[in-house]
């Protein structure tokens, strides 16, 4: 008896989360990837604190839901796993794509990019694939996939475009080790020109911190 795994095409169906209204008066728009385990609804609040006038907010929502702590009662969601990874990732950019299209974005508005834990996996790869001007990018309390090199920011304009990252000095996720081997990383990735911001907390979005991004 002999497994044949097998892959098949098909259309699917996934919501995306916008805040604010997209106006004249909109100087800034924030295409934000949320962490394992959240919703967009429920990431989009860490952005209230933004001027609603000048400021409009897309959250993208990760496909693959799941019952939080065994409960059956709250749901999150997951971008990726280990599982099928390069059709995943394949997946997944298809469906930013598809979200950017059908916002149909004005070219005078300032992008800012930003992912949080897992989001950052998700917002560099699609950065790369795309290769899409930005105001700024923001990398919070996340890892840069290994696969992704310099070559593949090599289009950004460093003078333009402004790259910040950030942890937390307490954060359970990223031990001293892998700190320093991340920053190496940031540094090669995008040739010395990222900002590293350490804040005082652990595995968290402060607000503060996004408000004052810019």
């Amino acid at each position: 008896m002999s497994n044949i795994e097998k892959t098949v095409t098909y259309s699917t169906e996934n919501t995306y989360l916008t805040q604010n209204e997209l106006t004249a008066k909109t100087k800034k728009v924030w295409l934000v990837f949320h962490g394992i385990g959240y919703l967009s609804r429920y990431f989009v609040k860490y952005f209230d604190g933004l001027d609603p006038e000048e400021n409009y907010i897309i959250v993208p929502q990760a496909p693959s839901k799941y019952y939080l702590k065994n409960e059956y009662k709250y749901v999150g969601a997951s971008w990726l796993t280990k599982e099928n990874t390069a059709t995943e990732i394949k997946n997944v950019i298809n469906y930013v794509d598809a979200v950017l299209e059908a916002e149909n974005l004005p070219k005078n508005v300032d992008l800012i990019l930003f992912g949080f834990s897992q989001g950052v996996s998700v917002a560099t790869r699609w950065l790369a694939h795309q290769k899409i001007s930005c105001r700024q990018i923001v990398l919070y309390a996340g890892g840069i996939p290994k696969e992704l090199t310099k070559k593949d920011f090599s289009f950004l304009e460093y003078g333009s475009t402004k790259i910040t990252v950030v942890y937390g000095n307490k954060d359970e996720f990223i031990t001293p080790e892998k700190l320093e081997k991340e920053k190496i990383k940031i540094d090669d990735l995008f040739q010395g020109h990222a900002e590293i911001k350490m804040f005082d907390g652990g595995h968290e979005v402060k607000t503060e911190l996004i408000e004052n991004l810019l």
